[in-house]
């Protein structure tokens, strides 16, 4: 028996390999491609090839779920079609152990997959877009179209570029009052983080004073704000990119500020239950295997599962932005499309047994 379990485990594992390469390959060309239209100033292809490769660790744990699906899907599918899970069924092997044996490899690329999300892939997304940032000339205009957006208060921020070492290119604040009027913008060069302060370099401020401008240059200027690297760091990234950690923590910073921190609750939640979400398609797959996919083409397989998968992307992508629209709980919209998957895999499991 245990042969068997090893026997189900090498086809199944080795189908979700194949799976995360074919995929990933594809991916990278195509990612690639893209970067070269932004190639400019001190970003080219090189910077590109760099820029790609640092994003590879996001890459596979946006399609490690897919692998997972796909790779038991082709794995179990192929020995179905060699009439292998017949001869182990007719073994005395039970349906539950073969699940079992299948679930295994999914259990490795999950494991994978939250060590990869927590860890590798946050940091280095970071450093490929502020990188991407400054090659791309972060300190030379103002508010450019690259950078981010924050508010604190009533002071708007644009920071070109966010370096992971405590150092921002092309700081541009408007300061507003309580009326919504603004009173003062500036830009800075570079802000180099202090320990408790920032310390803004070739700044120009330009006041409002009734209907007349007065602009003030300083070689060096303070800036006190709440703001810390490793909170700028988050900014840098889509939240998705985020690791678990650094959501929670910006998501409660921004809750501080009474600001808007759904978008972020969101991301925290896709990534928390992205481990069950993966074992529920993996039970969708061997379900599809046991009941309505037994005996027919490999090609059908694999456009059913493709169909499948986007399906349940669409709905937590559809109910994602509509939980943030309407004010329902961001684990709603995550938790609903996992529960449909597990009890339509339960439903199919239980009439193949």
């Amino acid at each position: 028996m245990r042969k068997i379990d090893h026997y189900v485990m090498r086809n199944v594992g080795g189908a979700m390999l194949l799976v995360m390469l074919v995929v990933l390959s594809l991916d990278l060309i195509f990612a690639f491609v893209a970067e070269l239209d932004d190639t400019r100033n001190n970003y080219q292809i090189l910077d590109a090839l760099w820029f790609v490769a640092l994003t590879l660790p996001r890459r596979v744990y946006d399609y490690l779920p897919l692998g997972a699906f796909m790779g038991c899907l082709i794995g179990l599918g192929g020995m179905a079609s060699s009439s292998e899970l017949t001869v182990i069924r007719a073994a005395g092997v039970s349906i539950k152990r073969v699940v079992w044996s299948a679930m295994k490899p999914a259990l490795v690329i999950v494991l994978a997959g939250v060590l990869i999300g927590e860890y590798l892939a946050p940091p280095a997304e970071r450093a490929a877009q502020s990188h991407k940032a400054v090659a791309l000339g972060a300190g030379q205009s103002v508010a450019a179209a690259h950078g981010v957006w924050h508010r604190e208060g009533n002071v708007f921020m644009h920071l070109n570029a966010v370096q992971p070492n405590g150092v921002l290119h092309g700081v541009s604040l408007f300061r507003f009052d309580d009326q919504r009027q603004l009173i003062a913008a500036s830009f800075s060069e570079r802000a180099i983080y202090q320990g408790d302060h920032w310390l803004l370099e070739n700044s120009t401020t330009t006041r409002l004073e009734g209907e007349s401008t007065r602009r003030v240059d300083h070689k060096s200027l303070r800036w006190d704000t709440g703001l810390s690297p490793s909170v700028l760091s988050v900014l840098i990234v889509k939240p998705e990119n985020l690791s678990m950690t650094g959501l929670y923590t910006y998501a409660n910073y921004l809750g501080d500020q009474e600001l808007n921190g759904s978008p972020y609750w969101l991301a925290f939640w896709k990534k928390a239950l992205m481990p069950l979400g993966t074992g529920v398609m993996v039970l969708v797959a061997i379900s599809f295997i046991f009941g309505p996919l037994r005996s027919v083409t490999m090609g059908f397989r694999v456009f059913t599962g493709l169909l499948v998968g986007l399906l349940f992307k669409y709905m937590q992508d559809l109910l994602g932005p509509m939980s943030l629209v309407y004010g329902f709980s961001p684990v709603l919209a995550v938790i609903v499309p996992i529960g449909i998957s597990a009890v339509f895999g339960g439903v199919l499991m239980r009439r193949a047994g």
